[in-house]
């Protein structure tokens, strides 16, 4: 990913309070990524930032289309996205990443890059089945296949009976 300090956030200005920033996402933003997940969309991202002294919090909205490529027909289409995330930023000795949504900075970090945590949340979004939406409609052809699981040892044309066992255990059988 290239530097681009427009979705960088200076937290050394800002006092502690509420603070909020608007970001408009699109085919420039994703091209600094390089990816094929997401080759262009139109997401607005609005980002609240609650900050103190000893935490910051974002919480991030994003709204709006990204281009995909439909897993059946391989054929473009926009997929809508919604969601809501919350990163929280701690000071510490060090910076390190915590936890998914969880860092921690030095007390004399000045920015905070934050693109690669949108681009992160809008990958975050997508369904994991893209479909292209005439195919989201159209019921399963099996849906059980999915979720059922069947194993037998028996071959079919296999009759149901005991004698096709193995002998060793007629003997056990037996046993009262």
């Amino acid at each position: 990913m290239k530097k681009d300090s427009q979705y960088d956030i200076n937290i050394a200005k800002l006092a502690d309070k509420t603070h909020h920033f608007a970001f408009d996402l699109d085919r420039a933003f994703f091209e600094q990524f390089d990816q094929q997940l997401i080759p262009d969309g139109n997401v607005h991202a609005d980002v609240t930032l609650h900050k103190t002294d000893r935490l910051l919090t974002f919480d991030v909205d994003l709204r709006g289309t990204v281009r995909q490529i439909c897993d059946r027909s391989l054929d473009d289409y926009d997929q809508e996205i919604e969601a809501h995330e919350q990163l929280l930023v701690r000071y510490g000795d060090r910076e390190m990443e915590l936890d998914d949504n969880v860092l921690q900075i030095t007390a004399d970090t000045q920015t905070l890059p934050f693109a690669q945590h949108l681009f992160d949340y809008i990958g975050l979004a997508l369904p994991m089945k893209k479909l292209h939406p005439r195919f989201q409609n159209e019921p399963d052809e099996n849906p059980d296949a999915a979720t059922k699981l069947i194993f037998t040892t028996r071959q079919e044309g296999d009759d149901d009976d005991e004698d096709d066992s193995d002998p060793r255990w007629n003997a056990l059988r037996n046993l009262n």
